[in-house]
This record gives C-alpha cells, sequence and structure tokens, in this order.
C-alpha cells in the first residue's frame, strides 16, 4: 500500500474507533437510562416510544460517525460536503435503527398482550443472527452514502458489500459485548468493557472497509492531496 493511501486508511481506522465508541457508548447510556423506563410506566404505547426514542438515538452515532470518516477522508475526496456525508450516514444509521430494533420492539408488544415471553436462545445463536443483523444493517447504513460517494470515485457499488462485510464481523461483537458488561459485578467495569468493546470493533469495521475506500480514492485520482 502506497505512503499517502496508508496516511488514509489509518485515518479511517481511528475515526471509526473512536466515533463509534462514543456515538454507540452514548446511545447505549442514553437508551439503557430511557427505555427501561418508557417501557414500564405505559405499557404497549410505552414500548412503541421506546421504540421511537431507540431509533432517534441513531442520530448521536450517526453524527459522530459521520462527521469523523468526513475528517478522515475529505484530503482525498474534497468534492464530498461535510454536510453530504452527514446526512447520508444520518440516513442509513435511522434505516439501520429501525432494522436492528424492530425484533425487539415485536417480542415486547407481544409480552404487553399477554404472550408468555421467549425464551433467550444460546449464545452462539444470538452471535449467528448478529452476523446477519450485521449484513442487513450494512447495507443500509452504506446506501445512501454509496449515492453521495459514487459522484466522488468510480466503482462506488463495491462501498455497499464492503460494509456488509464489515458489519458481519462488527455485529457479533456489539451483542457479546453488550451480554458480557451486563454480567459485571461494577458498573465502571461494565461501562470500561463496553467501551473497550466498541473501540476495537469500530476499528475493525473501520480497517475493513478502509481497504475499498482506499481502493476507490486509488481509482478516482492516481495523486490524492496531502491530508491537511
Amino acid at each position: 500500500m502506497h505512503q499517502t493511501q496508508w496516511t488514509l486508511w489509518r485515518r479511517w481506522v481511528a475515526a471509526n474507533a473512536v466515533g463509534e465508541m462514543l456515538g454507540l457508548g452514548t446511545t447505549f447510556a442514553l437508551g439503557a437510562w430511557a427505555i427501561p423506563r418508557l417501557e414500564q410506566e405505559a405499557g404497549a404505547a410505552g414500548v412503541l416510544l421506546a421504540f421511537v426514542v431507540a431509533v432517534a438515538s441513531g442520530a448521536i452515532e450517526a453524527t459522530l460517525v459521520g462527521l469523523a470518516q468526513w475528517w478522515a477522508m475529505h484530503p482525498w475526496l474534497a468534492q464530498i460536503s461535510r454536510r453530504a456525508w452527514w446526512l447520508a450516514t444520518l440516513a442509513g444509521a435511522l434505516a439501520a435503527y429501525v432494522l436492528g430494533y424492530l425484533p425487539s420492539t415485536l417480542m415486547s408488544l407481544g409480552e404487553q398482550s399477554g404472550q408468555a415471553p421467549m425464551a433467550e436462545p444460546p449464545q452462539w445463536i444470538v452471535l449467528l443472527l448478529a452476523a446477519g443483523l450485521g449484513l442487513a444493517g450494512g447495507a443500509l447504513l452504506s446506501l445512501a452514502q454509496w449515492w453521495v460517494l459514487r459522484r466522488a470515485a468510480p466503482h462506488a457499488g463495491w462501498w455497499i458489500p464492503a460494509n456488509m462485510i464489515a458489519w458481519m464481523v462488527g455485529m457479533p461483537i456489539i451483542f457479546w459485548a453488550i451480554d458480557a458488561a451486563q454480567q459485571t459485578n461494577s458498573l465502571v467495569a461494565g461501562a470500561l468493557l463496553l467501551a473497550g468493546a466498541l473501540l476495537v470493533m469500530g476499528a475493525l469495521v473501520g480497517a475493513i472497509h478502509g481497504l475499498v475506500l482506499v481502493r476507490l480514492v486509488q481509482a478516482a485520482t492516481s495523486q490524492p492531496p496531502a491530508p491537511r
């Protein structure tokens, strides 16, 4: 990998790692505080309100990650404005959050209507389902970004499968980390474990689709400008 491309990749990985740790971490903290209160106080209406709040909280992750990604790639893809990339990331994140929270919301509504709660499957099945969710969520997350990226880089269609693979790998880490954090005896220890896992997950996801971004930039220009 050329030195300039290596610089882009490193910036991209760091931006994703920090953005996901802060964005998802804040989103999870907000959800852990607000969602149980909403579900307990207002029955089915509370479950639906909790769903809306959970999906809307995706704007936090989208904003922090989207702005961090734009900072990382801007020296090479100056045609893409900060607003355009942020809006694309926001649209994709909200769609992915709807997909992610819909199953648990439907189960909660079923419990409110008197149905027996479903038994939690073994962890290996949960992680396998998480990988499938990552495939679907990665497609939703990257669709709007692809629409923006295609104006600046040829062969931008590769951005969608790159995100699908990246999130297929990253999503099980999130599910594992949430479960592990809940089993700790200390709130601080749980928070630190979750933050560390999100940092690693963000770096790994960024490393995977960052390789494709580097190739797209290489195709767009043979001599990208030096980072500012």
